[in-house]
């Protein structure tokens, strides 16, 4: 292991201790940080004073050479500036060679919003699926339900565990980027949807796990994920489970809303985000406040939140151009 292994090693464990950054974004400052180490030996650079502000320049623009988005680069660019910085601040380096260091700004674009009226008819089209009380049709519709009702990201979607959902208050509570925890409420149609899913499809699909598999564990709670054995403790008490009993995964969930969302016209990503920002659009429509959406989505600034004000305007424009005479 070289000097410069040993001091992004140390960084990176600065970085998941004192930060609470999520295990995505670590992996994606350990991979931009790895690559402008091995770009620095390239460059003979040996020591974590080589690395100056001609080189971080240097590295991007090879980035750039090899057409890596916009917003790849721009967040190279920030892992940089981290790293440069606490550097300094550890007396690694005299100076912080990472301050001037700048990035092309990421292109922003707007984000999907389904119009009310064929969201419904999307959710209409799950319900009939469910209707003949298929456990895992039954599931696909709380999805659904919940992920617009709330807002939620996928990964806090798939995080809930039974201890999560307060069905008397509806609200779930969720634990968000940066590890920040908040309680999110649902409206009646969501309710009715995890009402039968955790009365009647969970348990069903518990139960069938646990018919196929003669180890089971008879002293597991009706309807837990507990009463089979061979699912990681961690998913027993998984709010979705899959086919195989174990909690549902993030791709899984994406496969769904994509499926859901196929029919619709327009552009832009069709996963679970397409509902999140669908919801906060809605919120704005409806005259919600901006920081009350902002609380509800678990935006640290309110800027992230602004975005929905601009798709709020560019709907406004597009029924503008459409319907008035003079447009």
């Amino acid at each position: 292991m070289t000097g410069l292994d040993v001091v992004l090693e140390d960084y990176l464990a600065h970085v998941k201790t004192e930060r609470g950054y999520s295990l995505h974004t670590l992996a994606a400052y350990a991979s931009d940080l790895a690559d402008l180490l091995s770009f620095a030996e390239s460059r003979g650079v040996a020591d974590a004073a080589g690395i100056d502000l001609a080189l971080l320049r240097d590295w991007l623009w090879a980035a750039t050479e090899r057409d890596l988005a916009r917003a790849s680069i721009a967040r190279r660019a920030a892992s940089a500036r981290g790293f440069t910085s606490w550097l300094a601040r550890r007396g690694i380096v005299d100076v912080d060679q990472g301050t001037r260091l700048k990035a092309p700004r990421a292109l922003r674009t707007l984000p999907r919003v389904v119009s009310q009226t064929a969201l419904e008819g999307a959710i209409a089209r799950l319900e009939e699926r469910a209707a003949d009380g298929d456990p895992i049709a039954e599931r696909d519709v709380a999805i659904a339900e919940l992920l617009y009702a709330s807002a939620l990201r996928v990964s806090e979607l798939v995080g809930l565990d039974l201890p999560d959902v307060d069905r008397e208050r509806r609200t779930v509570r969720v634990m968000g980027k940066g590890s920040k925890e908040r309680v999110v409420p649902y409206g009646a149609p969501a309710a009715r949807a995890i009402d039968r899913y955790l009365e009647h499809a969970r348990p069903t699909i518990v139960a069938a796990l646990a018919a196929r598999r003669p180890e089971s564990d008879p002293g597991g709670a009706p309807g837990q994920a507990g009463a089979v054995r061979g699912v990681r403790e961690s998913d027993r008490t998984a709010v979705l489970l899959g086919a195989r009993g174990a909690r549902m995964g993030v791709r899984s969930v994406y496969r769904l809303v994509a499926g859901m969302l196929e029919e619709i016209p327009g552009t832009g990503p069709s996963g679970p985000h397409a509902l999140r920002h669908t919801a906060a659009t809605h919120l704005l429509d409806g005259g919600a406040d901006l920081r009350a959406v902002q609380e509800f989505l678990g935006h640290a600034s309110l800027g992230t939140t602004q975005i929905y004000t601009h798709v709020s305007a560019e709907r406004l424009k597009q029924s503008y151009r459409t319907a008035h005479p003079r447009a």
